[in-house]
């Protein structure tokens, strides 16, 4: 989970971590980019807004690195424009959740985007990271 706002970390940390995943937390841009490169998660929560580096970013680096351009991401943020919804979209996000958002959504979405990308049966799904 990448977000500057503390308490929705815990929050969604909270919500995973009940789910059976292990979760980590950063604050900012930076930190994000820092986590998936040195170790790539099986799933990245983004928001847009946040310091150092925004979502935008964050989510070119994921894409554009051949060791995580596979890696699903939703993003998760109070953006619900028009215009950050395509953007998010056509930058590759795998699920765009507006805030506030619904918290049995999100891990209804977490658990699906897991269970797609781990399952070797479904041709061009699963890469290696």
């Amino acid at each position: 989970m990448a977000d500057d706002d503390l308490a929705l970390n815990e929050l969604v940390r909270s919500l995973l971590e009940r789910e059976g995943y292990e979760a980590q937390a950063a604050y900012d841009g930076l930190q994000a980019v820092e986590a998936v490169r040195q170790q790539p998660p099986d799933l990245v929560v983004l928001d847009i807004n946040m310091p150092k580096l925004d979502g935008w970013d964050v989510l070119w680096d994921i894409r554009n690195n051949p060791d995580t351009e596979y890696l699903p991401v939703i993003m998760l943020t109070i953006e619900k424009d028009g215009e950050s919804v395509t953007r998010g979209w056509s930058s590759g996000v795998d699920c765009y959740l507006a805030k506030p958002f619904d918290a049995e959504e999100m891990v209804t979405m977490v658990n699906r985007l897991i269970r797609v990308f781990e399952d070797e049966t479904i041709p061009g799904i699963r890469r290696e990271l």
